[in-house]
């Protein structure tokens, strides 16, 4: 009998270079893979490298297996009664390491971009935070970026990523909720700043700023519900008062009033 070819040929078994999903398997093995080819029918074993696939479906053109486990690149060989095909090449690709996320929290609703750094990220195909899932874009092997989904609530989930190779989890990424803000105490003071002020509200653990109409002012977390400012110098009159966080940003709308000093 003349030996299988490549191309299905005049070998009695033909197995094309065409199988499905991508050559690119986990290493643990479990994957459903295609081999489409010619004179397949009657297949009694389907090899990678020297471990034997279990076949799930048969027809004259193809063959549908599960991948056993494996490491590296492997010949993929289908046998029927007719004789043993020609070999394809399939790699077994290890399940993929995060070792950072940046940032680390965002805003419950999601929207923000982060970054997550590792090895064997080339084959990335969806992120999951807790739940939801994104898509991510890949940068190198090493890293990818990913849109946050909206969470369903604030607090922590875990995130993990999918490749070629497999599931890893091991990061976590915190929701947090938005501030809300309450009267200020005082409410008002001299346009030369320099005014202790009370600001009641929510969320406000990961303050990151706030501002005096657009000017920056000094501040102390005193709790979540609780900030501590000094007022910077402002133009006499209602001014907005916002405070950001890693949950997002709220403005009390005309919140402080900086009053004129006397003059004789």
């Amino acid at each position: 009998m003349p030996a299988p070819r490549h191309d299905g040929g005049t070998s009695n078994t033909g197995c094309r270079s065409s199988c499905l999903p991508s050559p690119a398997l986990s290493t643990g093995g479990g994957t459903s893979v295609t081999i489409t080819g010619t004179n397949l029918g009657g297949a009694t074993s389907v090899h990678f490298g020297t471990k034997t696939a279990t076949i799930t479906a048969n027809t004259p053109t193809s063959v549908t297996v599960i991948s056993p486990s494996g490491t590296g690149t492997v010949p993929v060989t289908v046998t029927t009664p007719g004789g043993t095909s020609n070999p394809l090449s399939f790699f077994y690709v290890g399940a993929p390491f995060k070792s950072s996320i940046a940032p680390v929290s965002g805003i419950t609703g999601g929207g923000n971009t982060v970054t997550i750094n590792g090895t064997g990220l080339t084959t990335a195909t969806a992120v999951n935070f807790g739940a939801a899932t994104a898509t991510p874009t890949v940068v190198n092997d090493g890293q990818l970026t990913v849109t946050v989904p909206a969470g369903a609530a604030a607090g922590p989930v875990s995130v993990s990523v999918t490749t070629a190779g497999g599931t890893n989890n091991g990061l976590t990424y915190t929701y947090v909720d938005g501030p809300t803000l309450g009267t200020l105490s005082p409410a008002s003071g001299p346009a030369s700043g320099g005014t202790a002020v009370t600001i009641p509200g929510t969320n406000f653990t990961t303050t990151q700023s706030v501002t005096f109409g657009a000017t920056p002012a000094p501040f102390s977390v005193i709790n979540d519900s609780t900030l501590s400012v000094v007022t910077p110098p402002g133009a006499v009159g209602a001014t907005d008062v916002t405070v950001t966080t890693s949950g997002g940003s709220a403005t009390a709308t005309g919140g402080y009033t900086y009053l004129a000093g006397p003059g004789i």
